[in-house]
């Protein structure tokens, strides 16, 4: 478990999707989806920070960005986390599935994205503007709900809706999505159950990864990582509808 945080924090910081990783093997050790996935959350908010400070330089004029987009981070991580509790355990086994499949599509596709994003990038305005504030919003109900590839999901808003430099939309991707995975996590120690050993064990791990992925992600081609990424979620969907 912590060799897995590590790993998972590592991936967050460099493309996201470190949840394919932490959650299949949380289930693995016998843990029900609903409560692997607040024990997930809670124990990957570390990580999350960790690759935020590890961004730190990247973060440099964008406080703007980061205030307005972070109520919207927020608040989505908020209504997440409030529906995960509200709905039944049997509705969010049955959605799980669908999710990560989604996921997993959105870490084969992201290379297509991002060319994508660099073609557009000269043709926005400076700041993301309403509409990126809105997708911020919904993708921190899916991250607040479950969250695999909610930095990938991130990364392709910001980057067709702000005209700057992929490393400084990365560190701001990792705030935001540190700020989604805390109040979730908050909220979730607060009124559900954590599984508190592998919730440490990860929380540890994550840590030292997202400083290990803050320094080698300007360097590191995450190709090696989306494929185990694939593998591991191909694996993590057929344990939960087997």
């Amino acid at each position: 478990m912590l060799a897995t945080g590590v790993f998972a924090g590592g991936i967050n910081t460099i493309v996201g999707s470190g949840t394919l990783v932490t959650f299949p093997v949380l289930l693995a050790v016998g843990y029900g989806p609903v409560t692997a996935n607040v024990s997930n959350t809670v124990g990957l908010v570390p990580g999350s920070v960790s690759g935020a400070v590890g961004y730190r330089a990247e973060l440099a004029g964008q406080r703007r960005r980061v205030l307005v987009l972070g109520v919207a981070a927020v608040l989505g991580g908020i209504t997440g986390a409030v529906l995960l509790l509200s709905l039944p355990s049997s509705a969010f086994e049955a959605i799980v599935p669908v999710l990560i499949a989604i996921a997993l599509v959105l870490v084969v596709l992201q290379p297509r994205l991002s060319r994508a994003v660099a073609a557009q990038r000269e043709r926005t305005p400076p700041h993301g503007g309403p509409l990126l504030w809105i997708g911020t919003y919904l993708t921190g109900i899916y991250g607040g709900y479950f969250g695999a590839a909610q930095g990938v999901i991130l990364l392709a808003l910001e980057g067709i809706a702000i005209p700057e430099d992929l490393q400084r939309l990365n560190a701001l991707k990792n705030v935001l999505a540190a700020l989604v995975n805390g109040v979730a996590a908050l909220i979730f120690i607060a009124v559900a159950h954590v599984a508190w050993l592998p919730a440490v064990l990860l929380a540890v791990g994550s840590t030292a990864g997202g400083q290990l992925g803050a320094k080698l992600g300007r360097r590191l081609s995450p190709a090696v990582l989306r494929g185990v990424i694939v593998v591991v979620g191909l694996a993590a969907i057929a344990k939960l509808v087997g």
